[in-house]
Formats: C-alpha cells, structure tokens, sequence
C-alpha cells in the first residue's frame, strides 16, 4: 500500500503530514472538499507526522527563496530524510509546486505528487494550520507570515542598486514626454513671437535656437549692430545673424508691449530650461544603460534599447522573449489588425529606430529586422545573466549587423558566429579581470581607509585620556598648595628677619616642577638663538675680511 504524505511550507517552518486512507480520499474528492471546512472532519484526513520550524528568520528566508528557486534547501533534506518512511517505492510525497517536486525526486528519489487531491489537502491544512500544530496560535502564524513576507520582499527590491532597470525606464517614459511636451510649448512661442517678428520663423527652424532667439531680442525695433555679436553665439553662424539683423529692420509684425514681452522672455527661458534639463537626461540614461545593459546599448543604442526595456517591463522580461517577439515588439497594433484583416504582418517594431534598417534596401529591411532582432535578444540575456556586464560582446555583435548589411549589398561573406564569440570571450575575460582587479584595489584603499580613521579615532581616545589626567594632577596640587599657604603665614609671623633666606628657599621648593621645567626651556632657547646670531656675525666678519 502507498503511503501519502503532504508537504506544507510555513512562515513558521516546514510540516509533514501523513493522510488516512488515501485510496478512499482519490475516490471521494467531493467528501474531502466538504470536510476541509470543518477542522474535526478535516482531522480524520490528516495527522501531523513531523514539524521543523526554523532557527531564526535569517533562516527562514533562505528556506523561502530556495523553495521559491525550486532548490532543495537542507534544513528540507533533513526534515524528508529523518521523517520519511526508508521505503521509497512505498512513499508518495504531495507538494504545491512541480519545481520543489523535481528537486525531491532528482536528489532523494522520492516520487511527488501536485494537483487533485493534494491541492485540496493543502488548502485544508492552509485553513487550519494553527489548530494541526500544537503550541502555535492563529496570531503567531499571522505574525510569522507578515515578518517573512515583508523580509522576502524586501531581499527583491534590494536585488542589485546599481543594475535596476526600473530607473531605465522611467527615465525613458520622461524622456519622451519632455519631447511632446517641448514640441508643444515651442510651438506656442513661435505663434506668440510670430506677431512681433514674423521673419524670424523662417530664418530659424530649430525650436532650441528660437526660443533662445526670442529671449535675447525681445524688442526687434532696440536691435542693432552691437547685437549682432550675441546673435552670432546663439546661431553660430554670421550670415544667419546679419539676416536676422536685415529682417528686424523691415520686418511686417506688430507693435508690442513691455509687459507682453515679459511674458514672452519668461516663457521662452522656461522652454530653453526644459531642453537643458533634457539633455541632462539623456547623458543620464546613457550612463545607466552603460550599468546595466551595456552589450544591447553598444548594438542598437541607448535609446532604442532603452524603448526596449520599457516596453517589456525589465531587462529579465526582454531576456525572456524570443527572437521573432523582439522583432516586432512595439507593432502589437498592426499585428493584431494583420491577424484579423489576414493581411501582411509587421516586419519590425521599436527595432526600426536603429540605423541599420534605416541603412538596408527596401528588400532586404525584413531580413536585416529579422537578424538584428536575434541579436538584441542574446544581448540583452547576455546583460541580464552575466555578474560583471561588459560591452565586449555589444560591440561584437554589432560588427556582425555590419557584415551582414555588406553582406546583402556586396555579396562578401560574413564571419561565421562561432569564429566571433570566441573572440568575445578572449576579450571579455580580459575586461572582466581588469574589472575585478580595479574591484580589489579600491576594496583595499576602503580597508586601509578604514584602518586610518579607526587608528585616528583610538588615538584622539588616548589624548583625551592623557589630557584628563594631567588635568587631576595640577588640581590634587593646588589643593596642597592651599594647605601649604596658612603655614608658611604662621611660619613667617614667627620667624625673625635674618631668616628671610631661609623663607626664599622655602617658596623656590613650593614651586611646581612643570613651571621649573618651562623656565628652563625658556632660558635655553634664548641662548639658541643667541648663539645663532654669533654665528651669523662671525660668518659676516668672515666674508668682509
């Protein structure tokens, strides 16, 4: 007969339970569901035949991110091995998930069992756990749940500070929004200026330079050949300027006011600030693709495979995609509506920013979509996957692209793929150890660092040890002193006038050693300093003679 035992994974810690009469129960599935409402039923099912709860909630989190992993962890190997009948054959072990299940089966040979009946079990032992287990209440194991849940989410969010891909992707979606939004409000300017200086539309296209323009004239009538300097900076170029200068001579607009123009040049800075901030952002988002995923922004660049990750939802999720979802990844529209229409599907997506589809024939567009596709997808997995990511295998990879497009237009055969990612991996290896070196050494200067401030900070400790005590000593003989003084009153009182030497040699004992010692190297430096100027007029003599 087959015994069955179901595996239960807590907050707490793990349990085992051996279930009566399991042929029955497969039969009657019905009468198994019904009894788990009720915790007297439900005890006929099932009996507690072993409980391991952890050691701490260190402990626990291990255990959780192993079962999450589908690795068998050994505080689990143990509590199977000592728990379980020696019999293998004999034992069925239930478990909730499939990937837990393997490990069990490939490392202990024990067979397991998910669905049917044990997951009605398992929702029945979820239910009343409190009441199975002896010494734990309902609150204990809400307390538990809600400790290693907020530690588990916690080890998530702390996955790796400077490879967040989050940042990516906020930084992207900002990025395209400051371009509506710096179209729309340039757009406003130049309607705004156009009535006072029509003519300058057409000699300034660029949004930038207009409003930059439009701050620094303001009034068209007040400019003149001074101005043409200032123009010739913001336009870099003169002939630009001097027509600029032409048109505000004759120019068609109106009339405006000072306070109007205000408005104008405070709006205009405001534009002018926003593409400023933009181009901040854009460096921003090179340098955190560079961190992150810097194979896929060598091959397609920053801001194509910025799109990328975005639109996937992280670096994991585009890694996870196929070669034919990257391809067309952005176009889910137009080919939902193939699909439908049952017309030609898409050929390319967010892809055909790059410049290489741009580069190719009109031919050749879906094949080079296709191929560059397939690299973008082992890019990317090559960033997510590797521990200390280069742009080694971006740079490769996107000399293949290259020889792909000479290839479709001049015939000349590419490189095959093997012959180029073991020269990758020569490079790569290089890099990496150049990396881990670098690693090493400021790791080093950190400890030494280190060293240096704990050693300052025991010595200042010992100084301010030392200046405490000497501070005691000179009170312990001030108050020997205050003694010493009503004696030497009544002393002096008694003593006769031919023993005033005595008295003198009395007060040259009373003096403290320190003040004796300062007067001393007083004295001394004074004849230093006398000698060196013997010196120097012996030396003065010397030369005269």
């Amino acid at each position: 007969m087959v015994l069955l035992h179901v595996l239960f994974e807590h907050a707490a810690g793990y349990a085992l339970f051996a279930v009566r009469e399991v042929e029955e129960i497969g039969m009657l599935l019905p009468q198994v569901e019904e009894s788990v409402l009720t915790v007297g039923k439900f005890h006929n099912v099932v009996k507690l035949a072993a409980f391991a709860p952890f050691k701490s909630a260190q402990s626990a989190l291990e255990n959780m991110n192993a079962v999450s992993e589908g690795i068998l962890h050994e505080d689990l190997r143990l509590l199977l091995e000592t728990s379980l009948p020696p019999k293998k054959k004999k034992v069925l072990l239930g478990v909730a998930d499939a990937k837990i299940g393997a490990a069990i089966l490939e490392e202990l040979g024990y067979q397991c069992q998910t669905g049917g009946v044990v997951a009605e079990i398992l929702r029945g032992i979820r239910l009343h756990f409190h009441a199975l287990v002896k010494g734990l209440t309902a609150q204990s194991a809400s307390k538990a749940q809600l400790g290693l849940g907020h530690s588990y989410s916690r080890a998530k969010v702390k996955f790796n500070v400077n490879r967040v891909d989050n940042m990516i992707i906020q930084s992207i979606s900002l990025l395209d929004q400051l371009d509506k939004d710096i179209n729309t409000f340039s757009m406003r300017v130049r309607e705004w200026y156009g009535y006072h200086f029509p003519e300058l539309i057409k000699i300034v296209p660029e949004n930038y330079t207009y409003c930059r323009l439009a701050k620094f004239i303001g009034n068209r009538k007040e400019l003149s050949e001074e101005s043409l300097e200032g123009l010739e900076e913001i336009v870099m170029d003169a002939a630009k300027a001097q027509a600029i200068l032409e048109a505000s001579r004759s120019s068609m607009g109106m009339d405006i006011s000072p306070l109007d123009l205000i408005n104008i040049e405070s709006f205009s800075s405001r534009v002018i600030s926003l593409s400023e901030y933009r181009k901040g952002l854009q460096e921003y988002l090179r340098s955190k693709m560079s961190q992150v995923a810097p194979s896929l922004s060598a091959l397609i660049g920053e801001v194509v495979g910025a799109r990328l990750i975005s639109h996937a939802g992280s670096l994991t999720n585009l890694a996870k995609y196929p070669a034919s979802t990257v391809q067309i990844l952005g176009a889910e529209k137009a080919l939902f509506r193939a699909l439908k229409t049952r017309g030609n599907t898409p050929k390319y997506g967010l892809i055909f920013h790059s410049t290489f589809i741009g580069r190719a024939a009109a031919k050749n567009k879906g094949r080079i979509s296709r191929y560059l596709a397939n690299k973008c997808t082992i890019a990317s997995r090559i960033d997510c996957f590797s521990e200390v990511p280069t742009s080694v295998f971006g740079d490769k990879l996107r000399e293949q692209v290259e020889e792909r497009l000479a290839f479709y237009e001049t015939g000349e055969p590419p490189r095959k793929n093997l012959e180029v990612m073991k020269e990758a991996m020569a490079e790569a290896s290089e890099v990496v150890a150049e990396v881990k070196r670098k690693q090493e050494k400021k790791e080093k200067k950190k400890k030494k660092r280190e060293k240096r401030r704990l050693e300052a900070l025991a010595a200042a400790a010992e100084e301010a040890e030392n200046a405490e005590e000497n501070d005691v000593e000179p009170k312990k003989k001030k108050k020997k002193k205050k003694q010493q003084e009503p004696e030497a009153e009544s002393e002096l009182e008694a003593a006769s006038e031919p023993e005033e030497n005595g008295l003198e040699e009395e007060e040259e004992e009373a003096v403290p050693k320190r003040k004796r010692k300062l007067v001393a190297e007083a004295d001394q430096e004074e004849e230093d300093v006398e000698k060196k100027k013997r010196k120097k007029k012996k030396k003065a003599r010397d030369l005269e003679d």
